[in-house]
């Protein structure tokens, strides 16, 4: 029986493994990399210790403080720490069930809802978010494009929609790099600027690490990270497929949750939604000669293919029974991870679907083949709803 884990890291090749930790980076390829963001997505590329730092420094470049910035209503605590590192007010768009993103329907009803509303949740968001600026002066400037799991969104419709609304568009490419939009362009050379993820489990995945390209005239003068990592982020990076591959193998001996806990507990390893914003950091030497070579054969796969089912629990205990561990399921909350939800202030009222699809989702990562995921797929189609 295997033993399957959305994570990436946890399924490297031996050979990929061995690549990943010992792989030797020199100041050539952090350049290398920030000259092949800067030709593929014409801007100025600035390199990041992760994907949240990208995406702060252009909503810092673009935005003042107090504004007000429309994001997808399903997505993961990074994108609002972002939010709030740039003292912005998050606008949370409802989704659609088809793709996960949201659309010119759902981004006017939230345009009209927040030029209209003092709700309390907003208020108090708005203080936590940007140091006291009322919601009522939130005005919104921007919108963050997700293309959620790899689906893309109708770029064509929410460009008219940006520009009729005075609205800055941000490309968010974590789950999104080498993806076309239906009308052929490629996401991350269509917005004011486009912010790029290396972390666990993203479209280009060498643990940690992030860009962002700022393509237009932007507001705010935007300093580049200057200080190398951290030596313990750098070895958690560093080893962290290796780990994962020792978790693989305890899972047959039923110990590698007891594994993984002790490895976090003692901080050599960093669950994803932890590894925290920081500005003044860049990415690792290594990290850029991986995510470089990762940007160059990138198969452009969509990032996850998901479903949405009826009794989530009994389906991933019965997964399970067949070898397929897929707890973690990207979302079991519409902003995720659960840990932090309360601190978000997420108004599920005004995004139902995004609440509904939340507690019915599951993903199955895309780097399996299809034989290996054949059983699971069989499993999965006994509890499909049929309105998805």
């Amino acid at each position: 029986m295997k033993h399957y884990f959305l994570g990436l890291a946890a399924n490297y090749s031996r050979r990929r493994r061995l690549t990943h930790t010992f792989a030797v980076g020199h100041e050539k390829d952090r350049q290398e990399l920030k000259k092949f963001l800067e030709k593929k997505y014409d801007g100025e590329a600035i390199l990041t210790k992760n994907g949240r730092s990208a995406l702060a420094l252009a909503l810092k470049a673009y935005f003042e403080p107090g504004d007000g910035i429309i994001v997808n209503g399903f997505t993961c605590y990074a994108v609002y720490e972002a939010v709030k590192a740039a003292e912005l007010i998050p606008i949370w768009a409802d989704i659609n069930k088809e793709n996960l993103n949201f659309d010119i329907n759902s981004l006017g009803i939230a345009l009209a809802a927040m030029c209209s509303t003092e709700h309390e949740d907003l208020a108090r968001a708005a203080r936590s978010v940007s140091g006291g600026h009322a919601a009522a002066n939130a005005i919104p400037k921007g919108i963050v494009i997700q293309n959620s799991l790899g689906n893309p969104v109708d770029i064509g419709q929410i460009e008219k929609f940006a520009k009729k609304h005075d609205l800055v568009i941000i490309e968010d490419l974590a789950h999104s790099v080498g993806v076309k939009y239906p009308d052929g362009r490629e996401a991350g050379t269509v917005g004011a600027a486009t912010a790029l993820s290396f972390g666990k489990d993203k479209s280009i995945d060498t643990i940690s690490g992030g860009a962002v390209i700022l393509r237009h005239p932007y507001k705010n003068a935007i300093e580049a990270p200057s200080k190398v990592p951290k030596i313990s982020d750098t070895l958690r990076a560093r080893f962290y497929p290796l780990f994962g591959a020792i978790a693989r193998g305890l899972s047959y001996i039923k110990l590698s949750g007891p594994w993984m806990r002790m490895l976090i507990k003692i901080h050599w390893v960093e669950k994803s939604a932890d590894n925290k914003l920081d500005l003044e950091r860049k990415i690792a030497k290594f990290e850029a000669k991986i995510a470089l070579k990762q940007l160059k054969e990138h198969s452009k796969k969509p990032l996850r293919t998901f479903f949405l089912v009826k009794d989530r629990g009994e389906l991933i205990k019965k997964l399970q029974k067949n070898g397929y561990y897929f707890g973690g399921f990207w979302y079991e909350k519409p902003v995720s991870p659960e840990r932090y939800y309360k601190k978000v202030h997420f108004p599920e009222e005004e995004c139902p679907v995004a609440t509904e699809v939340s507690k019915k989702i599951i993903n199955l990562p895309t780097f399996y083949s299809k034989k290996d995921l054949e059983k699971a797929h069989k499993i999965i189609e006994e509890y499909l709803e049929e309105d998805k």
